[in-house]
């Protein structure tokens, strides 16, 4: 059932990632439905705004590629050097989507609960990630390990939000798209964060010690 759960994370996670390198990198940003409803609602958008925004695609893509492995057990315990190398591509994908994402939710849709909704997904995507640097280096596995599920459930947002969009879209129609934005900025992580919460309360994780830094 757990191969099966991650299995499914991991193809959604690819999935996503892959979209959105494509539709950004690939076939344009201008062409994206989110750039394209920010310049319908006449929102000014400067190259500083573009550079952020393909940052913030990259580093995150990259994050949410490597969260299941970096989450892995098996893999971790088979794979100690690359489980740390990893992490901390994972970590620097947290640290560059993260700041970029702070930026781009000034200019959120969906009005100001928009803006609230991906700007608190940033910062705590940042702080959570801290945490989980922080109890790594202070060899305290358990609690690093908690908030790396804490932290990978805010990176899954990413796939989340485009789960939910299009349902939103379908149920209230894309003239209503900000209402729909401004439920989804925190429908996309609010519940993946409750059920990770709820991971870590009731399951004790089991670290192996091989688990520990040198």
């Amino acid at each position: 059932m757990k191969k099966k759960l991650w299995g499914s994370m991991a193809i959604l996670t690819f999935l996503v990632a892959g979209y959105a390198v494509v539709q950004y990198f690939v076939i344009g940003a201008d062409r994206a439905g989110l750039v394209i409803s920010k310049l319908m609602a006449q929102i000014s958008l400067n190259s500083f705004w573009y550079a952020m925004l393909a940052v913030h695609i990259a580093a995150s893509a990259v994050s949410l590629v490597i969260g299941p492995f970096t989450l892995s057990a098996s893999f971790r315990e088979r794979n100690l050097q690359r489980h740390r190398n990893l992490g901390k591509l994972y970590m620097l994908g947290i640290l560059f989507g993260g700041g970029s994402g702070l930026y781009l939710a000034l200019y959120a849709s969906g009005g100001l609960a928009g803006k609230l909704g991906f700007g608190t997904l940033s910062v705590l995507w940042l702080i959570s990630a801290y945490r989980a640097l922080h109890q790594i280096k202070h060899r305290k596995v358990l609690s690093h390990q908690k908030w790396m599920i804490r932290n990978y459930s805010l990176t899954f947002a990413a796939v989340t939000l485009r789960i939910w969009l299009p349902l939103f879209v379908l149920i209230l129609g894309p003239e209503r798209f900000d209402l729909s934005y401004s439920i989804i900025s925190w429908l996309a992580w609010v519940p993946n964060l409750l059920l990770a919460e709820i991971f870590v309360r009731r399951k004790p994780l089991l670290p192996a010690r091989s688990s520990f830094p040198k």
